[in-house]
């Protein structure tokens, strides 16, 4: 039985690891460049009013600079227009470097003096993302430090708004700002977020974290029409950052609400890259995109941020969404004349054109006529790598077939794609032009292509289903695209779930070779801005990963696979599944509720280990209760039963553990409808991988209880009863009372911490009393004295001695068990511990604290159960009772904590203070 679960238990280790290396390394490899500071550079430090300095002694505001400007700014008389950085979860204030350094060289080309002053908040490096006491104390401070900057600038027309860029956490500090009962909505009219988990926490392991949560998303989504003229740009990671999944950087707000704006990176115009939770702010390709659009947002009369949302929002979408090459406001008059010389005009007959530019300057026009082309096709697709003109393509009002004299300029509708620009138009919307005019002229002497065609909408696109997520990768949906066209669509049906994750390979192989352009192969999702892109050479094979940010939140179309191809070419798309990936894909979307599942296999162990003693009197083996911990019938089939008795009777029972709900006018989020009937069906598997980190964890606490009594074997003193390391009752009380104390005036997870160590104490002492006896048995040979049939007996010192073994085994087995539950709350309470010990210097006492309410219980508890043994369990007239509470209370675990993890304890604690009692009673 135990070669069994040690089989079954590998292979699940296996799955997690697998699951794990997808998750952490499963992704492109790092094409962000780096930004570097060409002068040193200096944080000036911005004086604040003696109340704000004593209310917030860790805190600091800093202004940035370098060189010349660091010398220029020493007195803080600023004439720039305010952006204030703030850091993130355990961020430096230092992080602002690489958008300030950037800033200043943008300057210099800048006409007019205008530049930015760029100034960042010191949160002491604090970590919010686990521990959420600090978040509205930041706030406050933040408040106070925007004030503060606008009181620095003594210009006739001062800035009335300070532009937040905020990482990670500080993105949601900036958001909680209109939380504030005394705070001015138009201090800030802009906020960039850069891998900010706006939908919900990544690990909520205190009710401050979540009460902060509620409180910004309440404001944000019930005061919407309020709130409405603040710009909001949030910007995910993509797959390189598994710290913040870029599916909880989509900003909660009304659908219809265009100021609020949620993207991948990956889809970022002249980014195109996915990066990690940290090189998001130093990546040189999105950096210079959030520089160029801060200098676009300044007004060239006030030399300040425009007050207008429209073309904050047209301008965000210029550089993070869409971009045509060309800024929305060098759009006046799009009619525009062609220059009437007949030797540059060439009509194109074919229905396709090439053209590469000659090596010496030229002057060049193809025209397309339209009218008998309007019947046979829909769209016409032209692309070119001439990055430096904007206006490219035009619409012929009246011409012929060798001039246009009058134009409309048609090139607003240009994409820029990694390779190259590209335009598609609707003849539907061509019909008061006669013809379509595609400009090739090269007067700099710079060669470039120019490819394009008509194209049929209904031949454009060819549908394919994708493979179940169970086929694991044994069969592929193939597609060939045998066309000479420069764009297909693939459809892929049925791909709108997150769990879902496929290979995609595109071969191509070509005729002739001759120069071509690249191709870009782009996965583009319709309900979220998450596009990814390839770009490979033709003839080539090339391997892409299709998996998703965000399920599908209503029945909008499938994922589609946009191929910009070479002419005279053949494709062929291969889609199989990845079991990798997918293993990847749950642990990075229900990854918080492994753990959940672990406590309930540690609490069912415990169960286990109560009813053997209930049944015979002694301890099972610890391996042996961990591995039957794994009861999917008692377990996953009443939390089911359990969600749909909540979901039918919301009215009259507890809601169940999930993100709040989200009103019919608001985007629904995955967890909320989609995603919860599919963490329903993966919870078996969460289930087993939950109990296999916890089987393999107490086989790693049983090695290291034996290593540490291995070490402290000459330091103890050898005995050979079953009460070693216990404590006298003077010294619990005394022990119960100090840690109390401590845990009330410093802090809870302190307490906690120092009463589970004490409980190993007792675990080591059992461990080496074992093995002291073990010892001394094999050691001393048994005395045997002849029976009354002449048969060998076993003297008195050895049944005693084997008893006596064979208890302390039972004992030992029991507080191995007990010691895992123990250890549960001490590590979900150690980031608290671990601020408060960051913050000694300034505060003494962690305020708030999340584990004091629980910590004095548990501190008694633990104290009962150093003295606990088997013996005193059996003969406890509450063991039937305690013993029937584990199974029932790790459901309901399951059912309350899969996002409130902090939860955990409580239920852990119902266990243990009846457990507690029973030693007494």
């Amino acid at each position: 039985m135990r070669a069994a679960a040690v089989a079954f238990y590998g292979a699940a280790l296996g799955l997690l690891l697998v699951g794990l290396r997808e998750l952490l390394t499963g992704f492109e490899e790092n094409r962000c460049s780096m930004t570097y500071m060409f002068e040193y550079p200096e944080y000036r430090r911005v004086s604040l009013p003696r109340r704000v300095a004593r209310l917030y002694p860790a805190y600091g505001l800093y202004l940035y600079g370098e060189g010349l400007y660091a010398q220029e700014t020493r007195a803080l008389k600023l004439s720039g227009a305010p952006v204030l950085f703030l850091p993130g979860n355990a961020g430096s204030y230092k992080q602002a470097r690489s958008l300030g350094s950037v800033a200043l060289r943008k300057a210099e080309n800048m006409e007019g003096g205008v530049h930015l002053n760029v100034f960042t908040v010191d949160f002491n490096e604090e970590l919010v993302a686990l521990y959420g006491g600090s978040l509205l104390r930041q706030t406050h401070f933040l408040h106070e430090s925007i004030k503060a900057i606008l009181r620095l600038y003594k210009l006739k027309t001062p800035p009335q708004s300070v532009a937040l860029v905020g990482h990670s956490m500080g993105g949601v500090v900036a958001r909680a700002l209109f939380t504030l009962p005394r705070f001015n909505p138009h201090l800030v009219s802009l906020i960039i977020t850069q891998a900010s988990p706006h939908m919900a926490p990544v690990l909520a392991l205190d009710p401050y974290l979540l009460d902060f949560y509620t409180a910004v998303r309440q404001k944000w989504v019930n005061q919407a029409a309020q709130l409405r003229n603040i710009t909001v740009l949030s910007v995910g990671g993509g797959y390189r950052d598994y710290q913040v999944r870029s599916g909880l950087t989509s900003l909660p707000c009304p659908p219809g609400d265009p100021n609020k704006l949620s993207l991948v990176v990956t889809a970022v115009p002249r980014t195109w890259v996915s990066t990690d939770h940290l090189s998001i702010v130093w990546c040189k390709e999105l950096v210079l995109a959030t520089v160029r659009a801060f200098f676009d947002l300044i007004d060239a009369q006030t030399r300040q941020f425009t007050d207008d949302p429209e073309r904050r929002r047209s301008i965000l979408n210029h550089h993070f969404i869409r971009h045509p090459v060309r800024m929305p406001r060098d759009v006046q008059d799009t009619s525009v004349p062609i220059l009437d010389v007949p030797e540059a005009w060439s009509e194109v007959n074919s229905l396709r054109l090439s053209y590469r530019t000659p090596k010496e300057g030229q002057l060049k026009y193809f025209l397309f006529a339209l009218p008998s082309r309007r019947n046979a096709y829909s769209h016409f697709y032209c692309r070119s790598n001439n990055l430096e003109t904007s206006s490219w393509v035009f619409g012929c009002l009246h011409g012929n077939a060798s001039s246009c004299g009058r134009a409309v300029d048609l090139s607003m509708g240009t994409e820029l794609l990694p390779a190259y620009k590209v335009l598609v138009l609707s003849l539907a919307d061509l019909s008061s032009f006669t013809h379509l005019v595609v400009s090739a002229s090269n007067l700099n002497s710079k060669q470039f292509t120019v490819e394009c065609e008509w194209q049929r909408e209904e031949s454009l696109t060819r549908p394919v289903s994708v493979p179940h997520v169970l086929s694991f990768g044994f069969q592929a949906s193939d597609v060939t695209v045998n066309s000479s066209g420069l764009l297909h669509n693939i459809q892929l049906l049925h791909f709108h779930q997150v769990y879902q994750a496929f290979r995609i390979s595109v071969v191509s192989h070509c005729r002739g070779t001759r120069d071509r352009l690249p191709g870009v192969y782009r996965m583009r999702v319709p309900w979220f801005r998450e596009d990814s892109f390839t770009t490979a050479s033709a003839p080539s094979a090339t391997e892409m990963s299709g998996m998703l940010h965000t399920s599908r939140p209503d029945n909008s179309s499938s994922v589609l696979l946009q191929l910009h191809t070479a002419p005279n070419c053949q494709y062929k798309v291969s889609v199989r599944t990845s079991f990798p990936k997918v293993l990847g894909q749950v642990l990075r979307f229900c990854g918080p509720l492994v753990p959940v599942y672990t406590a309930v296999a540690l609490l069912l162990a415990c169960g286990g280990q109560l009813s053997s003693i209930l049944a015979s009197g002694r301890a099972a083996d610890m391996s042996e209760a961990v591995g039957g911990a794994l009861q999917l019938h008692k377990v996953n089939l009443p939390v089911y039963l359990l969600h749909i008795l909540l979901s039918c009777c919301r009215d009259l029972l507890p809601p169940e553990d999930a993100l709040p709900p989200t009103p019919p006018d608001e985007a629904l989020p995955e967890w909320a409808e989609s995603g919860e009937e599919w963490r329903h069906l993966l919870a078996p598997l969460l289930y087993v991988l939950g109990a296999t980190v916890a089987f393999w964890a107490s086989a790693l606490l049983r090695l290291l209880v034996r290593l540490a009594s291995l070490l402290l074997a000459p330091l103890h003193r050898p005995s050979v009863s079953r009460g070693a390391g216990t404590l006298r009752l003077r010294t619990r009380l005394l022990l119960a009372v100090c840690l109390a104390a401590a845990g009330s005036t410093s802090c809870g997870a302190l307490a906690i911490a120092a009463a589970s160590l004490l409980h190993l104490n007792r675990v080591l002492r059992l461990q080496m009393t074992e093995r002291s006896l073990s010892h001394m048995l094999n050691l001393a040979p048994r005395k045997q004295k002849p029976a009354a049939n002449g048969a060998p007996e076993a003297g008195e010192h050895g049944l005693l001695s084997e008893g006596a073994l064979q208890e302390v085994r039972d004992d030992l087995q029991l507080h191995l068990s007990l010691a895992a539950l123990l250890l549960l709350p001490a590590m979900l309470s150690a980031p608290s511990l671990l601020h408060w010990s960051r913050s000694l210097r300034f505060c003494t006492r962690l305020d708030p604290d999340p584990c004091w309410l629980h910590s004095v219980p548990l501190v008694c508890v633990s104290l009962l159960l150093i003295n606990c043994n088997t013996l005193q369990l059996s003969n406890s007239r509450l063991l039937p009772l305690v013993s029937c509470l584990p199974l029932p209370l790790a459901v309901t675990m399951a059912t309350f904590s899969s996002l409130h993890l902090y939860r955990i304890v409580y239920f852990l604690s119902a266990v243990l203070v009846p457990l507690g009692v029973c030693c007494v009673l």
